[in-house]
């Protein structure tokens, strides 16, 4: 299905660009998103009349996410969970856990922006994490997990 991008969408394209994916990636994901619309002539007519709108809101995103990043970049961020004498976690910490986390601190993140590439934490311990907060920008943080009793 050929489809129109309306946002930035990673290892796919840029605002604007016309490109052909999977019927069910553009029906089940990138629609209803608002990620993409469908590449027909009444879309792209009215894609080209508003493109200087949705770059304007594209780029204050991309600032947004920038001034985020700035405030985060080295950032640590404790998180106690019960653990045994051996440091083991009795379950362990999600990225649904270190959202919360910072969120509770004042810094909003959602879930999907924190990216575990290893899966869950759990041992006690302090990792570095990377927090995905827009397509282009990126910033790293300490997560310390604490063992308590």
């Amino acid at each position: 299905m050929e489809i129109i991008l309306m946002d930035k969408v990673a290892n796919l394209g840029n605002l604007g660009d016309v490109v052909n994916v999977k019927n069910g990636y553009a029906r089940n994901f990138l629609i209803p998103m608002g990620l993409a619309k469908r590449a027909n002539k009444a879309n792209i007519a009215a894609f080209a009349e508003r493109k200087g709108e949705l770059e304007k809101v594209s780029g204050e995103k991309l600032a947004a996410a920038q001034a985020r990043a700035e405030k985060l970049a080295g950032y640590t961020v404790q998180i106690s969970q019960k653990a045994g004498v051996d440091g083991r976690l009795f379950g362990s910490v999600t990225n649904s856990d270190i959202a919360e986390a910072l969120t509770a601190q004042g810094f909003p993140v959602a879930r999907g922006e924190v990216r575990l590439l290893d899966g869950p934490f759990k041992v006690v311990g302090d990792y570095p994490i990377t927090l995905a907060l827009h397509s282009d920008v990126s910033v790293e943080i300490t997560v310390a997990v604490l063992g308590a009793q």
